[in-house]
């Protein structure tokens, strides 16, 4: 999730609670920022503050849409005007919430526009024995739940929409945790071992497993050919 508010002290309590609710946040203050960080990373929703030093939100958010990006954006702003509204959805917003707001009220928000369904999101994942729903962040093995943590969920998800494609360590850490995180990447190791266990399965018809590749990272793959 990209998040593109200049106040400091307001981006840090939207990371902060968003990355409690399981979230990966990237943070942006300023337009050319934000402009470099959504055309090169693969973000689920965008939150867009209007008033930002080096520009305005609603000329980013069209000019973003022009370039055919098609990722959900809500937009926060004290402009409260019909008229301030009226000009964020026609600039290509699909939400719009005003300052002073209520933390639940974003969150419900964004859950309702990651619901939405998308022609750049894929509303269930499939491979093999393996289903994932991203609007509910359900995982199916065959017809059982599998219950993962909102880590593991985001991780297993990254790599449900690249099977058969070897995905880095620093792909995982920068689109599964942010682009600024700066831990050890021995922490993919260990959540990728907790997913690992979590499957479980056997080589039988339809099972699909994460295959490490020296060197290189992961690749969700059918167990036959891991």
């Amino acid at each position: 999730m990209l998040v593109v508010e200049d106040d400091i002290a307001l981006a840090s309590i939207l990371e902060r609670g968003l990355v409690e609710d399981g979230y990966a946040v990237d943070l942006a203050h300023k337009v050319v920022d934000a402009r470099h960080l959504a055309t090169t990373h693969d973000y689920d929703v965008v939150v867009l503050d209007l008033g930002l030093p080096d520009g305005n939100g609603l000329d980013l958010c069209r000019a973003l849409r022009d370039e055919g990006f098609t990722v959900p954006v809500l937009m926060l702003t004290a402009r409260d005007s019909l008229s301030d509204k009226v000009s964020g959805l026609d600039a290509g917003a699909d939400d719009y919430l005003t300052k002073p707001f209520d933390y639940p009220e974003l969150a419900a928000r964004l859950r309702a526009l990651l619901r939405r369904p998308s022609t750049a999101t894929t509303p269930m994942l499939e491979v093999g024995d393996l289903r994932l729903e991203s609007a509910s962040r359900r995982v199916w093995k065959g017809a059982v739940t599998v219950p993962l943590t909102s880590r593991e969920f985001s991780l297993l998800e990254f790599l449900m929409m690249r099977p058969g494609h070897v995905v880095s360590r620093t792909d995982l850490l920068e689109h599964v945790w942010d682009a600024n995180y700066d831990g050890l990447s021995n922490v993919v190791d260990v959540h990728i071992a907790n997913l690992r266990r979590k499957l479980g399965g056997s080589a039988s018809s339809g099972e699909v497993s994460i295959e490490t590749v020296r060197g290189a990272g992961y690749r969700l793959a059918p167990m036959e050919a891991a």
